[in-house]
C-alpha cells in the first residue's frame, strides 16, 4: 500500500495557486484512477482504491500547507506503511515551472509544508516529487508569490509538469523509483 499525499492549501481561494501544485497533481491521479479524495479523515481529503495492483491513498490535507505533517502523521500511525510507501508531491519555488524532481529522500529545503512533515515524523526517508514553480515574474514577497496564480504563459507548462509528475508516479507503483527517477528527473 502507498500513501500519496500532495500539499496544498484548502479552499477555493487556492485552488489554481503555485502552492497547490500537489494537489493538483492528486487532482490528475484521481482522474486517471477513479480514485475520489473526497472522505474528510486524518485532517485530510482521502480516497483509497488501486494504482495498477498496488492499493493506494489519495490525499490532500485540509491543514493548511504549513501543518501538513499532522494530517501525515496521522495517516502514516492508521495505515502503518513503512517510509518508502509514503510519497509526497510539492512546488518547488528552486525549480522552473515545468520541471520534475524525484528524489527518494532528503531534506525539506525552503519548503514549510515537508519542514512541517519530516519534523512531526521524525524521519525524512521518503519519496518525494518536487514540482517546479519559480517563474520569470518571481519577486517580491515569496508568500505572496506562491500563493498567487500562474501566469498564462505558465500554463501549458504546469499542465505538462502535472501529467510527468502522475506518470512518474504511475512508473514507481509498476517499476519502482530508480526507473521514475531515471524517466522523469529533468
Amino acid at each position: 500500500m502507498y500513501i500519496i499525499v500532495g500539499l496544498g492549501n484548502p479552499g477555493k481561494k487556492y485552488e489554481r495557486t503555485r502552492h497547490n501544485i500537489g494537489f493538483l497533481t492528486i487532482d490528475e491521479l484521481s482522474r486517471r484512477t477513479g480514485i475520489i479524495p473526497n472522505k474528510l479523515k486524518f485532517k485530510a481529503s482521502v480516497g483509497e482504491g488501486r494504482i495498477g495492483t498496488e492499493k493506494v491513498v489519495l490525499v490532500k490535507p485540509q491543514t493548511f500547507m504549513n501543518l501538513s505533517g499532522e494530517s501525515v502523521r496521522e495517516l502514516m500511525s492508521f495505515y502503518k506503511v513503512d517510509h518508502d510507501k509514503l510519497i509526497v508531491i510539492y512546488d518547488d519555488i528552486d525549480l522552473e515551472v515545468g520541471k520534475l524532481r524525484i528524489r527518494k529522500k532528503g531534506s525539506s529545503g525552503t519548503h514549510n509544508g515537508m519542514r512541517n512533515i519530516i519534523y512531526l515524523l521524525g524521519y525524512d526517508d521518503f519519496p518525494r516529487f518536487r514540482v517546479g514553480i519559480s517563474g520569470e515574474n518571481r519577486r517580491g514577497n515569496l508568500a505572496d508569490y506562491v500563493l498567487g496564480n500562474f501566469l498564462k504563459e505558465e500554463i501549458p507548462s504546469v499542465a505538462d509538469s502535472i501529467e510527468r509528475c502522475a506518470d512518474a508516479i504511475e512508473c514507481l507503483m509498476k517499476d519502482g523509483i530508480e526507473l521514475a527517477m531515471t524517466r522523469y528527473n529533468g
